[in-house]
């Protein structure tokens, strides 16, 4: 391990530049230093780079969604040690706190989301993961790098989503959006049970892969058709429950539009803009709102449902490319060019 990495910090508003830095130590007994071997570009990262993320500061390394190989484990860190694969959890959460005591881990008193927004996240040749024993899942054999890579971000932000709803048996659950969250809250609604899966988005492609892969049972494009007719005539009385995972201009209109009266929805999308909520529009819907950032705490569980067959997100990978190409790669994701839905970000290549 050599005494500086290539890593790309986020330098302000509109600003990402690749360059050295010194490769990071254990600095408290909990933490762990992963060697990354593969790591994405998530919409968040996105946000901070649009100057919509207040927490940010600047002159961090950007990326929180990597998978790696300990390299250094701290004294504290007793399932852990060098060699041991393992999958990134986007939030970093003590386990100690009152709010991790009861399941709250995004608003850990000592944590939140850390990695690549206020402390050197994965986008680089290492990273330092505090609470490492919360935040990193051990990587089993027969999983590979690509198969574990969503776990900690998107695949649990689709699963939180769709535990948001309490699904039931045979629930029609719309989502809109059928991006990365998107697809995987659809995989994880069937999961929970649901009977039809409505997917929403105003990109065909998108929509016709959804069909493709079996993750929804129709495909609206807002787009081109009035989605709360079209998703009216499907169900008869609007969906069962709602997963919000767009954050567009108009995809939180659209979400409690189409909802059913008494149906949840799930606000699991980052918008860059304060929505409004039309209490007098929506008045006698008694609707249930449900919100909030990725509920990372089912790593475990995801990974064994992975082991299983039961989930698959490998498909999500539609780009690829070293790390001396990720400026590249944030103009590819970013634009959405030749239908990328996540670029994976590779070993920087000498």
């Amino acid at each position: 391990m050599g005494k500086t990495m290539t890593a790309l910090v986020y330098r302000g508003t509109g600003r990402a530049v690749l360059e050295e830095r010194p490769v990071p130590v254990v600095q408290d007994a909990r933490d762990a230093v992963v060697r990354v071997t593969l790591s994405t570009i998530c919409t968040s990262d996105l946000h901070i780079l649009h100057g919509a993320v207040p927490r940010a500061r600047e002159n961090t390394v950007l990326g929180h969604e990597f998978v790696g190989e300990v390299v250094q484990a701290g004294p504290a860190l007793s399932g852990l040690r060098p060699g041991d694969r393992v999958a990134a959890n986007c939030i970093t959460f003590c386990g100690d706190c009152w709010f991790c005591r009861h399941g709250y881990i995004n608003n850990c008193e000592r944590g939140g989301w850390e990695l690549g927004c206020r402390i050197d996240g994965c986008q680089a040749e290492y990273v330092r993961v505090p609470f490492a024993d919360q935040g990193l899942t051990r990587i089993p054999d027969g999983v590979s790098d690509e198969n574990a890579l969503f776990l900690g971000d998107i695949l649990s932000s689709g699963y939180f989503g769709a535990e948001l709803c309490g699904i039931r048996p045979g629930d029609t659950v719309a989502v809109i959006g059928a991006g990365p969250v998107g697809l995987c809250a659809m995989a994880c609604a069937s999961l929970f049970g649901a009977g039809r899966i409505i997917a929403l988005d105003v990109d065909e492609g998108r929509l016709r892969l959804a069909k493709a892969r079996g993750l929804c049972s129709d495909a609206v494009n807002p787009a081109r058709e009035d989605a709360e007719e079209r998703v009216l005539a499907l169900t008869g009385r609007g969906a069962d429950a709602v997963v919000e995972a767009a954050g567009g201009e108009d995809t939180f209109e659209t979400a409690w539009k189409i909802a059913r009266p008494n149906a949840v929805v799930a606000l699991v999308a980052m918008y860059e803009r304060a929505q409004v909520l039309p209490l007098p529009q929506m008045y006698g819907k008694n609707l249930i709102f449900k919100t909030g950032g990725v509920d990372a705490v089912h790593g475990s569980r995801l990974m064994r449902l992975i082991r299983a067959g039961r989930l698959n997100t490998d498909f999500l990978i539609t780009h690829r490319g070293p790390l001396n190409r990720i400026l590249e790669g944030y103009d590819v994701f970013a634009n959405r060019r030749d239908g990328c839905l996540k670029w994976a970000v590779t070993p920087y290549e000498r």
